[in-house]
């Protein structure tokens, strides 16, 4: 039994958003992504996935997406992405399929170790971050910490977090995100959200304050989930 992740996959099955116009590294993305899903990951194994699961605007548009991830080996448990806009009630979310957990303010189990998680936000930098960002970026922090006190309250002491957004800015500054997982002493932490090899230079991974954090964005893994588990 082992614990993958895998962010931003990106999938569209009703909706005419090709990801090629991004780059020659994401034609057949889709296709690629599944079939390196089954040839890795097994019926007892469990993927987390950071966010930007689906194209979709409504539950419509995105069912057949969410069914074909059902349909992959093992459990899965998913945060939103920015683009999740099809994302809707949290409990009707996790009524629809046995083997997928949807977290909104909760926590999942994982062989003794709690999965909370949000999406997370930009984080200040020196580009751009104005009140309306500041405004979420705080409600973000809320959320996020409710779902790590909901584990800390069922006695969890080791904790993973998966989160879309970068806990940090582009320098890899300290954030308030950053500050949360060192309080309350996390483990692991997993986020998506960066495209390309320029992006991919701001994001922070490895071990931090004691905090390891893992980059999982589906173009830098090779649309491959990996292993952090």
């Amino acid at each position: 039994m082992a614990l993958y992740a895998i962010g931003d996959l990106h999938f569209g099955k009703a909706v005419d958003k090709p990801m090629d116009i991004f780059g020659p590294d994401w034609e057949n993305h889709r296709e690629r992504t599944i079939e390196n899903w089954k040839n890795t990951v097994s019926e007892e194994d469990t993927v987390i996935v950071a966010g930007d699961i689906s194209w979709a605007i409504d539950m419509d548009e995105a069912m057949p997406d969410l069914e074909d991830i059902s349909a992959l080996p093992g459990r899965k448990i998913l945060v939103r992405g920015n683009h999740d806009y099809w994302w809707s009630a949290i409990g009707r979310l996790n009524k629809l399929f046995e083997n997928m957990d949807f977290i909104q303010n909760n926590h999942f189990e994982y062989d003794g170790w709690a999965v909370c998680g949000s999406r997370g936000w930009l984080c200040p930098n020196d580009y751009y971050f104005g009140e309306k960002d500041e405004r979420i970026y705080k409600r973000e922090i809320h959320r996020l910490r409710l779902s790590i006190e909901s584990a800390l309250k069922k006695g969890h002491e080791d904790i993973i977090v998966a989160t879309h957004y970068p806990p940090t800015n582009d320098k890899l500054e300290g954030s308030d995100f950053t500050r949360l997982y060192e309080k309350y002493g996390v483990k692991k932490v997993v986020y998506g959200h960066l495209h390309g090899k320029e992006a991919f230079k701001g994001a922070l991974r490895g071990e931090r304050n004691g905090v390891e954090y893992i980059f999982a964005s589906c173009d830098y893994t090779g649309f491959m989930p990996v292993k952090i588990k």
